[in-house]
């Protein structure tokens, strides 16, 4: 039996997928949860196999919970489903050892024969995204400087920024100065803007 944890804050397509996923003999869906925050306590209580996580969740996305995922439960492997293809987020979910990569609109058949796939120790990637990320050049961002730009997006002040990472307010402002460059981004907001089309942020 697959056990699988559905993560996906829109109360429909959650209750829909789980609906979908109880017809299938070998598949039992231990575990729902709306936000991305409550993925690992919900995986270390029920231990699934696979988790089925919307990339855009409230409180934390999809990629990081996979992240913390992988460091806390290293034996679930993960299947992040997206509305939207980026590039960027598929090479930010190899960092993060994802194990499949899914657009929404993909048959229902699709995501069961994923998931069954994935728990068997297979890679599933959807072949649209595979080919749009070849196109696309690396992140040019640091792991630092892309924290700092996300934060930012997020409306936080340099000053909250370099409170929340442990880091100097000069610091801080020339990460954010360092990723304007590199994005070729007129202002901070617009490079936050490419970051964020891009799937880096």
């Amino acid at each position: 039996m697959i056990r699988v944890l559905i993560a996906e804050d829109v109360r429909m397509l959650r209750e829909a997928m789980a609906a979908l996923l109880s017809y299938e003999v070998d598949i039992e869906v231990v575990a729902e949860v709306a936000t991305g925050d409550a993925i690992v306590p919900a995986a270390l209580e029920h231990r699934p196999d696979v988790a089925v996580l919307d990339i855009e969740l409230p409180t934390l996305d999809g990629l990081a919970a996979a992240a913390e995922l992988h460091e806390r439960l290293p034996q679930c492997r993960v299947l992040i489903l997206t509305g939207l293809g980026k590039p960027g987020h598929l090479r930010r979910g190899a960092e993060a050892q994802i194990c499949g990569f899914m657009l929404k609109d993909s048959r229902p058949q699709d995501l069961v024969a994923a998931i069954r796939k994935i728990a068997a120790g297979e890679r599933v990637v959807d072949q649209q995204l595979a080919f749009a990320a070849l196109d696309v050049p690396g992140n040019p961002l640091t792991e630092r400087e892309a924290a700092v730009l996300r934060l930012s997006g997020a409306g936080a002040t340099p000053r909250q920024i370099a409170l929340d990472l442990h880091l100097s307010y000069g610091t801080v402002r020339n990460y954010l100065a360092s990723a304007v460059t590199k994005l070729n981004g007129r202002t901070r907001m617009d490079a936050i803007r490419i970051a964020t089309e891009a799937g880096w942020i």
